[in-house]
């Protein structure tokens, strides 16, 4: 998927990181109200990838229950002994989803925010319906239509969003994208924010360590942000 994650210069290292966590929740807080919107309006989900438990414990510590991994493979590895330790995590799988893994994301994620092609639609629905496990789902929406990046094309949003519900009997929650590196972000959250609101979704997920709070300002219900609270990888 290229996960898009700019340097944000607030490397918190791992004992720092329940001080990255309190920043990026004050500048939450600061974009929320610049933007006019209420306080706790949007949702931190704070991605732990290739960080270890004791990056994350002090995060927990600080009550967050909200967090974000690429691979299946790698939050298998620190999620169940963490889950044991800390109630109420949820778990959101913002990385590419390969079809061979749909079990185990349906196993493990509560939400998954990559769904970005048929093949991946049926086999979250077939697996949904095997466990009796309904993760929440959202879209992935190639908003800059990159050709090395995983995503929807905009312009077949309506299409796919029809079979999802219609034929597979998903519930879609929201769209998500991750605007070129090396654009304004700014069109394609607006864009995303279009598309959602023609397709009546609800959910929006955008915005990293180095744009969230441009992501805000067009209407985000969540932003995903790594490196701000953990520090560079």
């Amino acid at each position: 998927m290229g996960q898009r994650e700019p340097d944000a210069n607030r490397s918190a290292g791992h004992e720092g990181s329940a001080g990255g966590f309190d920043a990026v929740c004050a500048r939450i807080a600061e974009a929320e109200r610049s933007a006019g919107r209420s306080g706790g309006d949007v949702m931190l989900v704070a991605v732990t990838k290739t960080f270890e438990a004791e990056a994350i414990v002090p995060v927990l510590e600080r009550g967050h229950r909200i967090f974000g991994e690429n691979r299946v493979q790698e939050a298998q590895g620190k999620w169940p002994e963490l889950r044991e330790r800390y109630g109420d995590i949820e778990l959101h799988l913002i990385g590419p989803l390969q079809s061979n893994k749909a079990a185990d994301a349906v196993a493990l994620f509560d939400v998954i925010e990559t769904v970005d092609r048929e093949k991946i639609a049926r086999a979250l629905a077939r697996e949904m319906d095997k466990q009796g496990r309904t993760p929440r789902l959202y879209v992935q929406v190639n908003t800059g239509e990159e050709p090395q990046k995983a995503g929807v094309a905009p312009g077949d949003v309506p299409a796919f969003l029809t079979l999802c519900r219609d034929e597979l009997g998903l519930r879609i929650e929201g769209l998500m994208c991750i605007p070129p590196v090396d654009e304004n972000p700014g069109p394609h959250f607006a864009l995303l924010k279009k598309l959602a609101s023609e397709c009546g979704v609800p959910m929006l997920s955008m915005g990293m360590s180095g744009d969230f709070e441009t992501a805000i300002a067009f209407g985000a219900t969540s932003v995903r942000v790594g490196s701000a609270i953990f520090g560079a990888r």
